[in-house]
């Protein structure tokens, strides 16, 4: 009985009685006769091979997976991705070369045999057992194309990879009944043009058209004879005969194809020498897939857009419904990136704060009224290298984000709009004493109440001494006013405006029940800072953020449109109550804290922020057409904005109005050229009576320029376009509970202040 050589493998008589089991399997097949599941051929083990009458009857062949092309408002290509880049092309678009070269090399008689070639399976059979090994295979193209299905089914899971590839007869046996299937429904033409366009050509090609590409630079129905055959003799084994890589093997194998053209008839001899004396003639091109090589540095608004697809279940009703649709691509997907504003929000970011800066920005834009995300960047670029991040500093963790930002001052409004929703007027005054404590008890939500006395909070300086109006309070951002407003009306009217906003925390957790939530103590991201106040913008209408406004897929030579998400809106607030706020924000920009934002004659409202130990500045602020968030900071929260250095310049102390300000001033300016400049509608808030030793008091804070000084200490605020205040008090430990953000975003200092 003959013996396994010592390497395990199998001898040349048990190869050869496995190729005449093939080839007697195969003609039974063709002759319609069924085989047990138990018989000559050994099929015991049902677990390992399938009885062939057990198979389905049917071959699945799921859609090839393609390119994905993500496009922004106006039809431009901002990136394209791919689970495998594949093109699907017509058998009319291939060139006949490359249509004889592929048929030459890989099964010669293709179009003289059906599914299973009996004379190439006997050839093959006679050849083995000489060689002693496996020199040469017997499976047909139609053979061929059933087990790329397979291996196209798996995607990208190394397991069914595997599966789909092992020798096993049970697997012989699954491609030959679905090989006589193909051959039946198909024809040759359309089993040629499917494997050539799924089957693998090396360098990330998978298909001729994309290996035209990627080799030539040029299109499928375009190759020339000696690059047709270069391809073609590339199947066999992408790596061996990788052109890229080893041109010398890749040489020798085109000419062997060339030669075999020569044999078959397709090209004379004389052809097929003069193409072999041809250099190989490569133009590469370079593959390009994925977020990583999105134009106009929209990197992360392309990740973005792929997170919404995973996500949504409008897209599947399972993650893995949506991944696979994902990786199958074939997607035109166009987004609502408009490109002007990104290309304005790039040139601020860059013209501001450096890559290699030890702080960072990041900044979005939305469009009120409809939810439609505008633009999205920030100064670290999207990729793997120093300086480098796939951190989305602009959204959610849950979208790719991280832990976010303390928002600081620019939660104030949200405050304002809660008590004017309620029914305060915007000329409430408070006596808003330069130190106080928090005032306790709080009543918070479902009946609860914040109690905790001895807890103390501070304006900027100690000339910001009641008593103030909203108006004054607000331009001003003084804290103590906003603290007692929140202590007046509770902290649940907040959280709940708040919410009809779509302002939430960056980590999907709720907001504190807690009166410093008033002054911005919980990370958002610039995302929702700045949908939220497209909510003001709107007049009171809030809508959730969209960054796809259409899909079309193709699969095969029909092209389809997919459902997208919808922005849903909903009346935040009345009319009335928005129109207020826009008239307190516009104060902010006109003559308060956020001067330096202003947008000159064109109407603009906005709030500045800086947190606790100046870890983060805020901007956020709109147009009745366009609202704008912009962060600066540290993303990992352990660099004190405190003598540095951003973007070549430096700064002793850094606030809302200083830096994240002139970023959104010249983002928004570029955003909006050319578009219409409507007004807010705006009302009257009377100013109160002033008091004149209140004044002199004030006046006694300013320097002589009329700035506010940079000697002030108490809470972070943000001054009238040049002061630095310093902040002087500490928050006890456990009063707000911050978050562990690991080294990401966010702190774990226990709350941050204006």
């Amino acid at each position: 009985m003959p013996k396994k050589p010592s390497g395990g493998g199998l001898s040349p008589t048990q190869q050869a009685a496995k190729f005449l089991g093939v080839s007697v399997l195969a003609g039974a097949v063709m002759a319609g006769i069924a085989l047990p599941a138990v018989g000559a051929l050994g099929l015991a083990a049902k677990g390992s091979v399938e009885s062939f009458d057990e198979l389905p009857a049917n071959l699945k062949t799921p859609p090839l997976s393609q390119r994905t092309t993500i496009l922004d408002a106006k039809g431009g290509t901002i990136a394209t991705v791919y689970s495998r880049d594949r093109t699907v092309v017509e058998l009319k678009d291939i060139s006949p070369y490359m249509q004889k070269a592929i048929v030459a090399i890989e099964d010669a008689r293709f179009y003289q045999h059906g599914a299973v070639d009996l004379k190439g399976v006997l050839r093959a059979l006679n050849k083995n057992a000489q060689s002693g090994g496996v020199a040469e295979g017997a499976s047909t193209l139609t053979q061929q194309y059933v087990k790329n299905v397979f291996v196209e089914e798996a995607g990208d899971d190394p397991t069914k990879v595997a599966e789909a590839t092992q020798q096993t007869l049970g697997r012989k046996i699954a491609e030959l009944k679905y090989a006589i299937q193909v051959e039946e429904e198909l024809g040759k033409k359309k089993i040629l043009e499917n494997y050539l366009n799924i089957t693998f050509f090396g360098q990330q090609a998978y298909g001729v058209e994309a290996a035209a590409q990627r080799y030539f630079s040029k299109n499928a129905k375009n190759l020339k004879l000696q690059e047709a055959a270069l391809l073609a003799g590339i199947v066999q084994s992408p790596s061996r005969f990788d052109p890229i890589n080893d041109e010398t093997e890749a040489t020798k194998r085109r000419n062997i194809v060339l030669q075999r053209m020569a044999e078959v008839g397709d090209v004379s001899q004389a052809q097929a020498d003069k193409a072999k004396e041809t250099p190989l003639g490569l133009k590469v091109k370079q593959p390009k897939n994925g977020c990583i090589t999105a134009v106009k540095g929209a990197g992360f608004f392309c990740d973005y857009v792929r997170n919404v697809f995973l996500t949504d279940p409008v897209f599947g009703e399972t993650k893995e419904d949506r991944a696979k649709i994902w990786n199958q691509g074939g997607l035109t997907i166009r987004t609502t990136m408009d490109p002007q504003a990104q290309d304005s929000v790039q040139q601020s970011v860059k013209d501001h704060v450096n890559k290699n800066d030890e702080v960072a920005t990041a900044a979005s834009i939305v469009e009120p009224g409809t939810g439609k995300i505008l633009a999205m960047g920030q100064s670290r670029p999207y990729g793997f290298g120093k300086n480098e991040t796939q951190i989305n500093l602009s959204v959610d963790r849950s979208m790719g984000g991280g832990l976010g930002f303390q928002p600081g001052s620019t939660f104030k409004p949200i405050v304002a709009a809660a008590a004017i929703e309620g029914g305060m007027p915007a000329t409430k005054m408070y006596g808003s004493p330069y130190e106080m404590e928090y005032p306790s008890p709080v009543q918070a939500c479902d009946g609860g109440i914040w109690d905790e006395k001895g807890v103390k909070l501070t304006n900027e300086n100690e000339s910001e001494v009641g008593p103030y109006s909203m108006k004054e309070a607000t331009a001003k951002s003084v804290n103590t006013y906003y603290v007692e407003m929140i202590s007046e009306i509770g902290i649940c009217p907040v959280t709940e405006m708040a919410g009809k906003m779509g302002v939430e925390r960056a980590d999907g957790g709720k907001i504190e029940q807690a009166p410093s939530i008033a002054l911005g103590t919980q990370e958002m991201s610039p995302l929702t800072m700045a949908n939220g106040y497209a909510t003001f913008a709107s007049r009171g209408m809030y809508c959730t953020p969209v960054a796809i406004e259409a899909i079309s897929r193709r699969i095969g030579g029909e092209t389809k449109s997919l459902e997208v998400p919808k922005s849903t809106c909903s009346r935040a607030m009345s009319e009335t109550t928005a129109d207020t706020v826009n008239t307190l924000l516009r104060g902010v920009v006109e003559d308060g804290t956020g001067t330096q934002a202003g947008l000159g004659s064109r109407p603009s409202a906005g709030k500045t922020g800086t947190t606790d130990e100046r870890y983060a500045a805020w901007f956020v602020g709109y147009t009745p057409n366009m609202a704008g968030a912009v962060w600066v900071g540290d993303p990992a929260h352990q660099r004190k904005m405190e003598g540095i250095s951003i973007g070549g310049v430096w700064h002793d102390k850094v606030f809302g109005g200083q830096v994240p300000g002139p970023i959104w001033r010249d983002m928004m300016t570029g955003a909006l050229a050319d578009k219409e400049a409507p007004d807010f509608n705006l009302i009257d808030i009377p100013d109160p009576p002033k008091e004149k030793d209140k004044d002199k008091d004030r006046d006694k804070g300013r320097d002589d320029d009329g700035d506010n000084g940079d000697d002030r200490g108490g809470l972070i605020g943000d001054t009238n376009g040049g002061a630095f205040p310093t902040p002087s008090f500490s928050i006890p430990e456990g009063f707000v509970q911050g978050n562990d953000n690991g080294g990401n975003n966010g702190s774990n200092n226990g709350g941050t202040f204006p």
